[in-house]
């Protein structure tokens, strides 16, 4: 065990075995999910199943990310949100609150999801847009 520094001092974490990235002893990921080398796992996020975080991505706070989602570029995954299935968050996107997107849906580019808003089907939502409050976008 060792201590790693998520942004607001170090913390006990270790490598994840399938990847290396750094997990705080507080997160929960599974053996068989992808943690790549750059990419944080850190304060209660899960991330389960065939899911696989990594290029400088984070998950955090209580985010889950399970079954076949990928998490990756620069996007962040935080607050109670939800990425399932086989869902993609990437580049800068950034997915928090009790937002969700799950099914083949994609969110990337700078695009924000929060709220309780959800992402599915095969949607896709890119560029600099924000979709909050109650909001559903399904294709």
């Amino acid at each position: 065990m060792m201590n790693f520094d998520f942004g607001n001092g170090p913390v006990p974490a270790h490598q994840h075995i399938n990847g290396g990235g750094w997990v705080a002893d507080t997160a929960t990921v599974s053996p068989t999910a992808y943690v790549g080398p750059e990419a944080k796992v850190f304060d209660r996020a899960w991330v389960y199943n065939k899911a696989k975080v990594f290029d400088r991505a984070w998950v955090y706070n209580k985010a889950r990310v399970f079954g076949e989602a990928r998490v990756y570029g620069t996007s962040v995954v935080c607050g109670e949100a939800r990425v399932f299935g086989a869902a993609e968050v990437f580049d800068e996107a950034w997915v928090y609150d009790k937002a969700e997107v799950y099914d083949n849906a994609r969110v990337f580019g700078a695009a924000s999801i929060y709220c309780q808003a959800r992402i599915y089907g095969k949607a896709w939502v890119s560029g600099m847009i924000s979709v909050s409050g109650d909001s559903k976008i399904k294709e």
